[in-house]
């Protein structure tokens, strides 16, 4: 399975929204400065996640993006869910039912176990993607990250900040 681009820029915005200080946002043009990224591409999946009610967006010239409630109650799943929708990534067409060895359809009553087993496979990601919140996600870069990394992005939320 393939996700979008847009799946990893939500999640990285999610996670930079979440440090930012309360009452304060970023413009969607800084966020896609910060990941190095196209701002009308970016801003597309920031309405989606605003649609979804992860974020909220602040209208006008001093406006911007914030997270809508806090970051270990949203989850990379409903980041996901957002940006890819919910259909589920395999979509079984039945092929067992054609071709010269089809049957009458009574014989197909049960499940398809190839369909069965890529379902338990995607429900195994989504419980995995589901248990993982963006606070977590914020808690591991901040221990992986190297340090000047990390004054370099508090010294550039200083600059972008508006609120």
């Amino acid at each position: 399975m393939k996700l979008s681009d847009g799946v990893e820029w939500g999640v990285h915005c999610a996670a930079l929204l979440a440090v930012i200080p309360a009452g304060t946002v970023l413009p969607g043009k800084a966020l896609a400065e910060y990941h190095g990224i196209s701002e009308s591409y970016l801003v597309k999946h920031l309405q989606a996640l605003t649609a979804a009610g992860i974020l909220i967006s602040i209208p006008g010239p001093k406006g911007g993006y914030r997270l809508a409630r806090p970051a270990a109650e949203i989850t990379v799943l409903a980041i996901v869910d957002a940006i890819e929708g919910r259909d589920s990534a395999f979509r079984c067409a039945e092929i067992r039912q054609r071709g010269p060895a089809a049957l009458e359809p009574a014989v197909y009553r049960l499940p398809c176990p190839i369909n069965a087993t890529m379902l338990r496979a995607e429900m195994a990601w989504r419980k995995s993607l589901r248990a993982q919140t963006v606070a977590d996600l914020v808690g591991g870069l901040a221990k992986r990250a190297d340090q000047r990394a990390v004054e370099k992005t508090l010294a550039w939320l200083q600059e972008r900040l508006r609120g």
